[in-house]
């Protein structure tokens, strides 16, 4: 009945492979006299996703996480991550192999300085690498008295036999009446940035930034629809997009054509070598682009200029249509929500529904739509002791049955042609303890006073993070991950530069789109997350002496009332949860069928105390 066309359930690789690939490594190691290698979990461009034919650290390691980095030295190896993939890491590597560290506290420069000796040379692949990355293992290595050596070719690609080729996925026209601008306009707007930050030129190394530049989306990673690509774009004259020209029908090479010139990736490289020759200065995108950019262009005598990427905060500031679209998209996606939520609350408490189950079911009521292009990310569905792995992904040996007494969470999104979806829901299967109930009203209370935020402009993500953990705080327990992500325009639902977190330094502007996802996590115990999506607009505050924000919530699914501790709501927190179901039962009632209908009324019943 139910079925996954968009992420599969396969265990990754393990045991007599993985030792196999580590020794292999290490004699390719050895035969180019080089100490030890370092592998990111990266493409040329960092993206998040990553083709099949970039997935290195999870072909070498067993890791599948979507952060991380990997140090390989001849007698010993170790594998970072963050707070997120702790325990999902400890699961997949081979402890006897691996060491799992810290990617963030202590960083991984720290062990890097402390296991090399003098006279070490630390291998690096400059393409996979940021500058500052490069610099800050420089550092660590000059602290031990050995080199960073920057390799010609990737050593893994050497020993990986059956290595995938690249992905040649078709690109395609992402319209105007989605894009809601047009290239031409978007050009003047990033030509305007580049004088300000006196370049000749810009190299857009980020495909995001190619995708909306230009109006085009593609199909070379799972989850986002990216076409694989770099451009450069000059203070004046016509840009130039590198992409390979077997992506391209005659319908896209028109588009493209009417607004740029069309070149293969290989020719970008000698390109910017050309312009570099000239003394030009050109900015890089600090996060996105490779060492090895900033190398060609500093050795051809031009002028690296490295910075954030304008285009970043052009792209995060949503414009009326795509704010249009969004709130389209949600409405289409809070459907079939309301047929999934209404499913597992019919069938979960059987005992017979897996984690698989439930991502197949979800999937499909999506593809039910006829709108759905892909999943936004593989889903979360994680019940019992797996609900606390905050970015668990089941597999056919690691699912789970559904029992009454678990919390089951669900977080996932939808990849629509007029917008980008990220949910999480928590549901109770039977009776809830009072700790389940406790934590979960807690969790509510955070993520009701970020949805209620008013800030005045300028304000940043660190400055609102606090309000989503002041309740947890309070019972002396935390979450390990950000409040809150940007989410793009039916691109990358985890979208810079502006993010709810400690780190969260972008001022948040009108037109951005951010999650708020407050969570709680009991190891070997259960999960719980609360996440929906805010829009940053203008805040009406009579007698307001300065310009402020506040949020409006596009998600529209109900929240699990008997997940909730009524007496622990504030009367204003107890009427934004009423008022908040009024308008999602509003909203979404209508499309359903009857008997969805009278479940979603039961769901969002008015609370009393």
């Amino acid at each position: 009945m139910f079925e996954a066309h968009f992420q599969t359930f396969e265990e990754p690789e393990a045991g007599v492979a993985l030792t196999a690939r580590l020794a292999a490594l290490r004699e390719e190691l050895a035969r180019r006299k080089l100490t030890g290698f370092v592998i990111p979990r990266a493409d040329q461009q960092q993206n998040e996703y990553v083709p099949p034919s970039e997935e290195r650290l999870a072909w070498l390691t067993g890791f599948t996480g979507s952060a991380g980095l990997a140090v390989v030295l001849i007698q010993e190896a170790a594998l970072f991550v963050d707070g997120r993939y702790t325990l999902q890491a400890a699961k997949q590597v081979d402890a006897k192999a691996w060491a799992v560290e810290s990617l963030i506290d202590p960083p991984p420069e720290s062990w890097v300085s402390a296991h090399l000796k003098a006279g070490d040379r630390l291998g690096f692949d400059p393409w996979l690498h940021t500058f500052a990355a490069a610099e800050r293992l420089s550092a660590a290595c000059a602290k031990a008295g050995a080199e960073l050596v920057a390799v010609e070719s990737n050593p893994i690609d050497a020993v990986w036999q059956d290595r995938p080729q690249p992905p040649l996925a078709p690109v395609a026209v992402h319209s105007l009446q989605n894009a809601g601008v047009t290239e031409t306009e978007k050009l003047t707007q990033i030509r305007a940035e580049i004088g300000k930050l006196g370049a000749d030129a810009l190299v857009l190394s980020d495909s995001h930034a190619v995708a909306w530049t230009f109006n085009i989306r593609g199909a070379d990673v799972a989850h986002t629809p990216l076409p694989l690509s770099y451009a450069l774009v000059p203070k004046e004259g016509r840009p130039t997009i590198f992409i390979d020209h077997r992506k391209l029908s005659n319908l896209t090479r028109d588009h493209l054509e009417q607004s740029a010139d069309v070149r293969e990736p290989d020719a970008m490289v000698p390109t910017l070598i050309a312009l570099a020759k000239g003394g030009r200065s050109i900015a890089l995108d600090s996060a996105t682009a490779a060492d090895a950019l900033s190398r060609l262009i500093a050795s051809a005598g031009g002028k690296p200029v490295r910075g954030s990427d304008p285009i970043a905060l052009l792209k995060a500031v949503k414009n009326a249509t795509e704010i249009k679209g969004t709130k389209t998209a949600h409405v289409r996606d809070a459907v079939a929500l309301a047929r999934f939520l209404a499913f597992i609350d019919r069938e979960a408490a059987s005992g017979k529904l897996t984690e698989i189950d439930a991502v197949e079911a979800l999937e499909t009521f999506r593809r039910d739509t006829g709108a759905l292009k892909d999943v936004s990310f593989p889903t979360i569905s994680g019940t019992g002791p797996n609900g606390a792995i905050v970015h668990y992904r089941v597999t056919r040996k690691s699912n789970r049955r559904i029992a009454p007494g678990d919390l089951l969470l669900i977080d996932s999104g939808a990849q629509y042609e007029d917008g980008t979806t990220d949910v999480t829901r928590t549901m109770a299967v039977g009776e809830p303890t009072d700790e389940m109930r406790d934590r979960f009203t807690r969790v509510l209370r955070g993520h009701i006073a970020i949805a209620r935020a008013v800030f005045p402009d300028g304000a940043t993500g660190a400055q609102l993070d606090t309000l989503a953990r002041q309740y947890l705080w309070a019972a002396g327990v935390d979450f390990e991950h950000g409040t809150g992500h940007g989410v793009g325009s039916y691109l990358s639902v985890h979208e810079g530069p502006a993010r709810i977190s400690k780190l969260g330094t972008t001022p948040l502007k009108r037109g951005m789109i951010l999650s708020n996802e407050p969570g709680y996590y009991k190891t070997d115990g259960f999960g719980i997350r609360i996440e929906n999506l805010e829009l940053v607009v203008a805040a009406d505050i009579q007698g307001a002496e300065k310009p402020m924000n506040a949020f409006e919530t596009l998600t529209l699914a109900p929240i699990d009332r008997r997940l909730i501790d009524v007496a622990m709501l504030g009367r204003d927190e107890l009427d934004w949860l009423n008022a908040y179901h009024a308008r999602v039962r509003a909203e979404v009632r209508p499309a359903l069928d009857e008997a969805t209908q009278a479940w979603l009324d039961q769901a969002t019943a008015e609370l009393k105390r």
